[in-house]
């Protein structure tokens, strides 16, 4: 038998059925669904040290399981000392089981450990269901060795969710255990 990760199944058991019942979708077709996540870590000291850039590929594809790709510059801005093509940043997209796999390593055990964690706002949704979240450091990983890093940096992680609404979007993510702040 082969293996299908914890989340995977429960959106297929549970998460499913729930959605349909809450908003009333007639098919399952209808129940949105995450369709990729993307990580993204920009490195703006990167300018003046290459290495940061490696460093950085290095942690994202430890994190996520699947191998970073590096980021250039796309045109030339004279204040930042940066010129077209040069690598700034660090990006990697999962899908399927790598994104199930990611994402309830993100719920169950990296956000917990972030300092005074209350919870993710809410205001990351854009209107389309779609949610960005923004971390501040990467060390909340336990892939990432704390005594190997060289500079401890954030990300931008975003959900891409089939939802045509925030107010759907949301409710994939609470139910696949998002901690989202109570509106107060």
């Amino acid at each position: 038998m082969s293996y299908t990760p914890r989340l995977k199944k429960q959106y297929k058991e549970e998460i499913i059925p729930s959605l349909k019942e809450k908003f009333g979708y007639t098919s399952v077709m209808q129940v949105p669904k995450l369709q990729k996540i993307c990580l993204n870590q920009g490195v703006g000291d990167a300018v003046s040290d290459k290495r940061l850039v490696d460093s950085a590929v290095e942690e994202m594809t430890l994190i996520s399981g699947q191998k970073a790709n590096v980021t250039y510059s796309k045109k030339d801005i004279s204040n930042f000392k940066l010129r077209k093509g040069m690598p700034i940043g660090a990006r990697v997209t999962l899908r399927g089981d790598q994104m199930f796999e990611f994402l309830d390593r993100l719920v169950a055990v990296a956000l917990p450990r972030t300092r005074d964690f209350r919870g993710v706002e809410i205001k990351g949704f854009d209107g389309k269901g779609n949610y960005t979240l923004g971390i501040k450091e990467q060390i909340i990983f336990p892939e990432i060795n704390i005594d190997k890093i060289k500079n401890v940096s954030g990300m931008d992680i975003t959900m891409v969710t089939s939802a045509k609404s925030d107010e759907e979007g949301m409710a994939l993510l609470t139910e696949f255990g998002f901690p989202f702040k109570k509106k107060i």
